[in-house]
């Protein structure tokens, strides 16, 4: 049962990874804890819920759903679902349980933070992408029409409970979706991740419990100790974000509905390659390897009929802009990024239609 410790100056969490790990849920509730309100969607709830149910046997417990789909992802709902822990006896000793895929956990976990002046909450990602990315790292939020997460907080959890066989009922697309996260694991930091995604891909596609638990627990242990040298993104938690600026710029010019999270970082990963040749970050070869292994995970859905120009409208947009400075993570090798400012604008435009062709 790999257990990976985020640690910084103010909290102190595990992120578990173990197959079967929903049953312990209730071990991980504090003694004094109110009423738990499970925050899902229904097709989640419907899935994987009697599990986390039979774990919360005996605490007083009640399941809340949200709208699928990242175009939901508003203040609305959350104002409901706040609306309804307060008729429903929630106070200060009551505790969040986010169960469901990123879109769950970001929102789930920024109720959490807001409600009452903020209660604990306790995340479990049910999909790819949520295990390695979105439940780790306790930022949460919810997004604006202008982009992505503009609203939002960072609110760390009490644990995180990752277990890889939620993921036998998860449809290819959204696991597909998820392997781009891992994808940009191996090329930021973690080069021997990066050669087994290389290798082993048809075990990595077939979901071999063995390659996904492998997988998995690479990118939550790279995760974990990003987050905990730099747990509020001011400094090498910023890696983070490759792939991201442009993937998030192309999720709000499409309204929130075209690409998967994971879909469009995959694009923002290529734009980022193809950025980081043109400025001259990274060498052909480790160039190439990177596209190739984009390309494997694939398809990534048409771009067709997508304006270059929008998208670069849309970067100024980004919550990692400062004082109107785009900050660019990009490529140096496979293991290794840097964050770059003042690019020349024609050398992104061109980045950004190279990925659109």
């Amino acid at each position: 049962m790999p257990t990976y410790q985020i640690e910084t100056p103010e909290h102190r969490y595990p992120a578990i990874v173990e197959r079967g790990v929903i049953r312990s849920a209730a071990q991980h509730l504090p003694a004094k804890a109110g009423k738990v309100f499970v925050v899902s969607t229904e097709d989640v709830w419907r899935h994987q819920g009697p599990a986390l149910a039979d774990a919360l046997a005996g605490r007083q417990h009640e399941a809340l759903f949200l709208p699928g789909g990242e175009d939901q992802k508003r203040l609305g709902p959350i104002e409901r679902l706040a609306e309804l822990m307060v008729e429903r006896g929630g106070d200060r000793s009551s505790v969040v349980i986010a169960f469901g895929g990123g879109i769950v956990n970001d929102m789930a976990g920024f109720l959490a933070a807001i409600f009452m002046r903020g209660i604990p909450v306790i995340q479990i990602p049910t999909t790819l992408l949520a295990q390695v990315d979105a439940a780790v790292g306790g930022k949460t939020g919810v997004n604006l029409q202008s982009g992505k997460n503009l609203i939002g907080s960072f609110h760390p959890p009490l644990a995180v409970l990752i277990d890889p066989a939620a993921l036998d009922t998860l449809p290819e697309r959204e696991y597909r979706s998820g392997l781009w996260e891992i994808v940009k694991a191996g090329i930021i930091r973690e080069p021997a991740l990066f050669r087994y995604l290389s290798d082993s891909s048809a075990g990595v596609l077939a979901r071999r419990p063995a390659a996904v638990d492998r997988i998995i627990e690479d990118s939550v242990r790279m995760k974990a100790e990003v987050v905990s040298s730099d747990e509020r993104e001011g400094d090498l938690r910023r890696i983070l974000n490759f792939g991201h600026t442009f993937g998030h710029a192309l999720e709000a010019e499409t309204g929130y509905t075209r690409f998967l999270h994971g879909e469009a970082v995959a694009w923002g990963m290529r734009a980022a390659v193809y950025l980081g040749e043109l400025t001259g970050t990274v060498e052909a070869a480790d160039a190439a390897a990177m596209l190739e292994l984009v390309r494997r995970y694939g398809p990534i859905p048409p771009v067709n009929r997508i304006s270059a120009a929008n998208l670069q409208a849309r970067l100024v947009h980004d919550k990692k802009t400062v004082q109107g400075a785009i900050h660019f993570v990009l490529p140096v090798r496979v293991g290794e990024v840097k964050v770059v400012s003042g690019v020349d604008e024609k050398l992104v435009l061109t980045a950004i239609e190279r990925a659109l062709a």
